[in-house]
């Protein structure tokens, strides 16, 4: 699994650049550096206060640790009790004081969407944020009448009139936890007043759907999941912070390597009209359909800078699939240092011997041992396999409009049509 290293992009790189130039930074006091922060947090030091105890936190025991003697904050609906990182912050204690006894997983994205908290902050994990039942329900169409409306999404129909900022719609995120008995799924919805009644959920034959209706749009996420379940789930919801829990129970006691994998609508949103059509937007993967991986045993991905956002679904995806065969990433950049998640891309590369990476830099230092240049043929025709009947291929590009479109035309010369070449939608 590709997990986002504790520092992402790179320090020096364009993109943490660009990210901290609309935001404060402070200076730290000597020795509160990030490898101070990592020595003290393996150092055996109790960062919790509750000496080994996991809690379940409600939001009204959250709200009372808001001081800066005694601080928790919520992410991801996980409870953190960040008082020890207040003087390691890069941003400074009061930028982080915003959080303090609340959930603070928006603010939280909108600064440091590429950092991995249950890294950085998993030796101050209190527990667990709960929320009061407001609903529990058998999922049968039969007994409980929690029926899945029969809706078409027209992929790509155009974006109607009065829906100008689709970023907005796109930003609902899910996360998952587990015991040995249980899965939660949480949606964080941003809308303060969600009740029971805007979730509709079906679970059948090991495929979870459910949908979240909200006044424009909703949000649907389906999955095939990894394991059996009861077919029976628990819908919680906090008001307060814009939250949902769905609550399942494994039929066995085991601890999942994943929660599933995703059916052709998964996190996506639709716009709620009146009776008429509905749009599909889909979040990272963007146009894509895990339907096109259907029959293909070898993928070729080809990615400029940030463009490498949407491979990292697909590259986790397809390694879990034993017909694929190989799985290879052009990864193109300016410098060495703006290079994304180069650790564990080696590290994969490593690990699983179906996956193999190639960096390209247009500007690098002159030690740099690899690959030189921009794309073109050349760079594009040494990195296939010989093609047969049995290795069937797809091509992902990712990148800015000039780059996927050289790449896709270059691919299109050497012989591959346009249903073997996905380019990712802007």
């Amino acid at each position: 699994m590709l997990n986002a290293p504790a520092q992402f992009p790179a320090p020096a790189s364009q993109q943490r650049v660009s990210a901290a130039a609309g935001r404060k930074k402070v200076q730290l006091k000597p020795g509160r550096s990030l490898m101070d922060w990592i020595r003290l947090t393996k150092s055996g030091k109790d960062m919790t206060g509750l000496r080994g105890r996991y809690i379940e936190v409600t939001e009204e025991e959250l709200a009372k640790h808001n001081k800066k003697t005694d601080c928790w904050m919520c992410i991801r609906g996980m409870v953190y009790n960040v008082t020890p990182y207040l003087e390691y912050h890069p941003g400074g204690e009061e930028e982080l004081m915003r959080g303090a006894g609340a959930d603070g997983t928006e603010l939280f994205d909108q600064i440091h969407s590429w950092v991995n908290s249950e890294s950085m902050l998993k030796e101050c994990l209190v527990g667990r944020m709960t929320s009061k039942p407001t609903s529990v329900a058998k999922v049968s169409e039969k007994k409980s009448g929690l029926k899945v409306p029969k809706q078409t999404l027209l992929n790509g129909t155009s974006i109607p009139d009065g829906f100008e900022k689709q970023s907005k719609y796109i930003s609902l995120k899910h996360e998952w936890f587990q015991t040995e008995d249980t899965i939660t799924v949480v949606i964080y919805t941003k809308q303060k007043d969600i009740n029971s009644d805007s979730v509709i959920v079906d679970l059948k034959g090991g495929v979870l759907r459910a949908e979240v209706r909200q006044q424009e749009y909703s949000y649907i996420l389906h999955l095939e999941l990894s394991h059996e379940v009861q077919e029976v789930v628990s819908v919680r919801c906090a008001s307060k912070v814009g939250k949902i829990e769905l609550n399942l129970k494994k039929l066995t006691s085991t601890i999942w390597n994943d929660l599933g994998q995703p059916r052709e609508h998964h996190n996506s949103c639709k716009v709620n009209t009146d009776g008429g059509d509905c749009v599909s937007m889909s979040g990272p993967q963007g146009n894509f359909k895990y339907s096109q991986l259907k029959g293909i045993s070898e993928l070729i991905l080809l990615a400029a800078g940030t463009g490498f956002t949407p491979m990292i679904k697909l590259i986790s995806f397809t390694l879990k699939m034993s017909s694929f065969r190989r799985v290879r990433l052009m990864f193109f950049n300016k410098e060495e240092k703006d290079i994304l998640w180069r650790d564990q891309l080696d590290q994969l590369s490593s690990k699983d011997k179906r996956f193999e990476v190639e960096y390209i830099l247009s500007q690098p230092h002159p030690e740099w041992a690899g690959k030189r240049g921009r794309i073109e043929m050349s760079l594009c025709s040494e990195f296939l396999t010989v093609r047969t009947e049995e290795l069937k291929t797809l091509v992902c590009v990712c990148g800015p409009t000039s780059f996927t479109e050289q790449a896709v035309g270059f691919f299109k010369q050497l012989g591959f049509s346009s249903e073997e070449i996905h380019a990712f939608s802007g």
